[in-house]
């Protein structure tokens, strides 16, 4: 029993996986070459490596949102290829993909106005208006729904992992910040 333990554990193995993972590879424009796919995701090539399609990630969504651009499998446990320091190091059009996919997977509307906030439940129900638009959403009164990134500013995700922002709550009117400390 204790060989069949030895044989399926490797440390060569180990170290080797351990090494790649832990492995930064910057992305430049000498080493990778990024393409649009016929579905209109995002292909690249770097080195000798093809991936047919990748996920593009912010490390930092906040605080730097054009730098540090982490490139990933498109798998649902997905690797990290490498990371690109600086996006205005690559062409225009390269930028212009990479930032559209970017706009799709942080898509977070700026609530402008609160209509009313109810609690039923353990949830909040918010009837809003947004820069995109008039919009109802559902959070989780559980404290896992609202990032305060800074004293003013505020992310909300609701129960289908939207995000909505409020950029700052001194700017909503006295009654709609009433409303909104109830809940946060």
């Amino acid at each position: 029993m204790r060989e069949e333990m030895n044989e399926e554990f490797s440390l060569e193995q180990m170290e080797q996986e351990t090494e790649a993972m832990l492995r930064l590879r910057y992305l430049t424009p000498e080493n990778a070459a990024f393409a649009r796919t016929e579905g209109g995701f995002v292909s690249l090539k770097v080195e000798d490596e093809v991936y047919s399609r990748v996920q593009v990630v912010r490390m930092f969504p906040f605080s730097e949102p054009g730098k540090y651009i982490s490139i990933r499998t498109a798998e649902e446990t997905s690797k990290e290829i490498g990371v690109i320091e600086q996006m205005e190091s690559f062409p225009k059009e390269v930028r212009e993909m990479l930032t559209e996919q970017l706009s799709l997977r942080y898509f977070t509307p700026v609530i402008t106005k609160i209509y009313q906030i109810k609690d039923a439940y353990g949830f909040a129900y918010f009837d809003v208006d947004t820069d995109r638009g008039h919009c109802r959403f559902v959070i989780r009164m559980n404290g896992n729904s609202v990032v305060h990134l800074s004293d003013t500013r505020i992310i909300i995700s609701d129960i289908d992992e939207n995000r909505f922002e409020i950029p700052d709550v001194t700017k909503l009117t006295v009654k709609e910040q009433k409303k909104l400390d109830l809940f946060l």
